[in-house]
Order: C-alpha cells, then sequence, then structure tokens
C-alpha cells in the first residue's frame, strides 16, 4: 500500500537537522517518524490492535521480522510511538554481548537498567522518565487521600499491596513506600537511593538494606519478574500499560556457546507464554530480527522445539494470502511506488518543508531510483536504508555546492546492497566454540 504524498509541512530547523544527521549516518532518527514514514499500513495497523490489547489491561508478544537493513529499528521505534499516544510507558534496548535475557555475568541486569534509562511517556519522549512515573504515582495517591479522608501513607500501602502478591512485590512495595517517605520528609537522598533500586543500579545487597532496608536487588536472576511489576506499577501510576522493544535480537544468535543460547531462548520462551497464555497484566513485547535468527534450525529461535511450535506461521498464508494476527510479523517489502514517495519526503524533509527550496526536481527521483536499480537491483526499495543514505549525501552535497548538476553527480553515487556483518559469531567467543561438545561440526578435519 503505497502512502500518498505528503502535504507541505514546515520543519524546524533542529527537528530537521536531527533528522538528516541521523539518516546520513545509517541509523534512525529518535523523533520525527511521521515525515518519513511510508508504506506497511497493514503491519502498523496489526500492532496498534495489539497496543489497545495492552491498554485494555490485556498481554501481547511480538516478533517483528526484516531483512537487514529493511527498517525494523524504524519499525520498533513508530510502534513505540504509537503506544505513547495511547498512555502506554515505553521502553527499549538493543540486545549486545553485555546486554542479555539471561546471564549470570549481570548482563542481565544491564538489559535491565538500560531499559530503565530509556523508560519514556507521551510527555518524556527522550526517555530517564522512571522519576516521574514515580511521583505521579505518589501525586494520584495524595489526590486519592484527599478525596476519601485518609493519610497518603494508608492509601499508598492499600494500593501497593496488589504488588506484594508477586514475587518480588514485598520488596518493590517497600521502595515506594521508601520514596514516599522521603518525597513526605523532603528527604532527596531517600528518594534518589529509591529510583537507584528500581533502575537496578544497586550492585549488592548490602549497599540496598542500608539505604532503604530492603534484602533483595534487581539481579539476573529476577531481571524478568522485575519488569512484570514494573508494567503492573505504571498502571497504578495511571498510564495503560509497559511496551518493551528488544532489538538486534541477532545477538543471541551470535551465541557461540549452546547453553548460552538455550537458556536465553528459555527466557524467550517464559516471556511468550506469559504474553500468550494472559499470564501478565498491561505488558506487551516487541522483538526485532532477521529471518535467520528466528529459522535457523541450528542456532535460530526454531532451534528450541518449544519456541519453534509457538512461533509456526500459519500454513495457509501462502500464494498472496496474509496473516498478520500471529506472534511472528515479517516487515513486508517496500514496493517502488513507497520508494518513490520516501524520496519525496526526504526531498521535502531536507528542505525544512519549503517546496521552494528543494534540492532537485520530480524528474531526478525516478533517476536516482534507476541508478539504484541498475547497480543492486531490487534491493535498493527491500533493504532501503543505503539507498535513503546515499540520496541524502546527495542532496548535502547539492546543498553545499550551489553550481553543481545533480545529473553528473548521479553517476558518481556508490551504492552496495546491504550484507548482514551479525551473523558471524563473536570474536571473543570464538574460543567458547564446542565447549559443551554439542557443536561437534565446528572441529570437523579433514
Amino acid at each position: 500500500m503505497t502512502t500518498p504524498a505528503q502535504k507541505p509541512v514546515r520543519l524546524r530547523p533542529r527537528d530537521r537537522d536531527a533528522i538528516i544527521s541521523s539518516l546520513r549516518s545509517g541509523v534512525v532518527p529518535r523523533a520525527g517518524f511521521q515525515h518519513i514514514q511510508v508504506g506497511r499500513a497493514a503491519e502498523v495497523s496489526a500492532m496498534s490492535q495489539e497496543i489497545a490489547r495492552i491498554a485494555d489491561g490485556g498481554s501481547a508478544v511480538r516478533f517483528v521480522i526484516g531483512e537487514y537493513g529493511a527498517g525494523k529499528t524504524f519499525f520498533l521505534n513508530l510502534v513505540r510511538s504509537i503506544a505513547a499516544e495511547r498512555k502506554l510507558v515505553t521502553t527499549s534496548a538493543d540486545l549486545t554481548p553485555d546486554r542479555r535475557l539471561h546471564a549470570s555475568g549481570g548482563q542481565a541486569r544491564s538489559l535491565y537498567a538500560e531499559l530503565m534509562r530509556n523508560i519514556a511517556t507521551r510527555s518524556t519522549p527522550d526517555g530517564n522518565a522512571l522519576p516521574s512515573i514515580v511521583e505521579r504515582f505518589v501525586t494520584l495517591a495524595i489526590q486519592e487521600a484527599a478525596t476519601a479522608g485518609v493519610s497518603p501513607a494508608t492509601c499508598i500501602a492499600d494500593r501497593l499491596e496488589k504488588l506484594s502478591e508477586s514475587v518480588g512485590g514485598y520488596d518493590f512495595a517497600q521502595v515506594i513506600g521508601a520514596y514516599w517517605k522521603g518525597h513526605d520528609t523532603g528527604n532527596e537522598q531517600l528518594k534518589a537511593d529509591a529510583v537507584r533500586w528500581l533502575r537496578g543500579e544497586f550492585t549488592t545487597r548490602t549497599d540496598a538494606r542500608a539505604a532503604l532496608g530492603v534484602r533483595s536487588i534487581i539481579d539476573d536472576t529476577n531481571f524478568y519478574d522485575q519488569l512484570k511489576l514494573v508494567a503492573r506499577f505504571v498502571r497504578l501510576a495511571g498510564f495503560s500499560g509497559l511496551l518493551v522493544c528488544l532489538d538486534e535480537m541477532v545477538n543471541l544468535y551470535k551465541l557461540a556457546h549452546t547453553g548460552a543460547r538455550k537458556s536465553n531462548y528459555e527466557q524467550v520462551l517464559r516471556i511468550v507464554n506469559d504474553c500468550l497464555q494472559g499470564n501478565v497484566e498491561g505488558l506487551g513485547f516487541c522483538f526485532g530480527g532477521t529471518p535467520e535468527m528466528l529459522m535457523d534450525t541450528r542456532r535460530g529461535l526454531y532451534s528450541y522445539e518449544a519456541l519453534r511450535s509457538r512461533l509456526a506461521e500459519n500454513n495457509f498464508a501462502v500464494g498472496g494470502l496474509v496473516d498478520y494476527s500471529g506472534p511472528v510479523l515479517r516487515l513486508a517489502n517496500l514496493t517502488p511506488e513507497d520508494m518513490h514517495v520516501l524520496l519525496e519526503r526526504l526531498r521535502h524533509v531536507f528542505a525544512a518543508g519549503d517546496p521552494a527550496a528543494y534540492l532537485v526536481p520530480d524528474e531526478a527521483l525516478g533517476a536516482f531510483m534507476q541508478h539504484c536499480a541498475g547497480r543492486i537491483g531490487d534491493a535498493y526499495f527491500r533493504t532501503p536504508r543505503n539507498t535513503i543514505k546515499e540520496f541524502v549525501n546527495l542532496l548535502a552535497v547539492l546543498d553545499q555546492n550551489p553550481g553543481a548538476d545533480w545529473r553528473q553527480l548521479l553517476g558518481n553515487v556508490s551504492i552496495d546492497t546491504e550484507a548482514n556483518p551479525d551473523l558471524e559469531p563473536l570474536p571473543s567467543e570464538l574460543s567458547a566454540q564446542n565447549v559443551d561438545g554439542t557443536d561437534e561440526l565446528t572441529s570437523l578435519r579433514i
């Protein structure tokens, strides 16, 4: 489905510069999605329905699958912006060798800490919204206490009683109570320590007990349980739920140690089971990955039989038929028409929304697409990252060299097919190959 051409909308210089600098670097801009979003209307509609389910107190899990450079990160950011409009709290993180779903060396806690740093709301879209969420919870409790004619401490204790029933909920409730105590007495240090605990920044139980009187901390063993508590807490604070976006799932696929991979996939299975069975409230997960990460039966998610059965795609969705309701959402390729609209929007953004400042005519857009098609075939619109980057670079040269002719520059545009560098194991982990004896073929010698 092709997105209609964009009406002239002026952009602030700051917004324009942020978008252009991100695209020139090959990364997704943090804001301004509406200026460059094209196509994939069916996928956006499917995710909007999932967000509505989360906001209604349900749960959801989706695996956004697309080729390297096809726009997965952009799509996940777009989904987060839609969720924020529906009053959901959103957070995101990229999985890395130092941030995993399951580990014993602090990597899971590091992932949790990154998620808490990136937690955002509609009014705080740039992250670090956790203090404001806790403050909103306290404010709502004070208002409710005034209406009911009881003390705020009693009202807060009653509201937190629901959390105490969950795993780790008692200490979580105690930390929120400590924040209220600091709020009531003007103890800023106590409030700061409570937020530090919620962010997973305490590394020893001794420090946490001395600062807050709690006997536990957030670590590798309770990472997912704490996320479920956060999801319930944000609903108590007046939000609709929590959406967690985890990108670069390929870093789990790259783990050379079979045991480490299996442990992480077991954590993924736990999340999938909870969300599909409705065992969690107001919580959704979006995972971003490549087809190899999903379908490789030796190292991908399909190598874990339980995940393979749960993530199996609809056998009837063949021959052009689609099903967007399953847990796996494959990003459809952009069409050449979508790509033309995208180039129009990039030209529009580069000119800060002023049609009189367009650097190239409509004729140049078609010529650029033909040039890309001649160099890399249909990959220019299937995995458009390099195409976008080179087009923005072309506009940058024309902008800084007013006498340059786009026709002469077009022949100098070098564009290559996207290659996924993430399919090989990490160099630091190569030594872990065959540690458990299950990857016996890696040592085969002829």
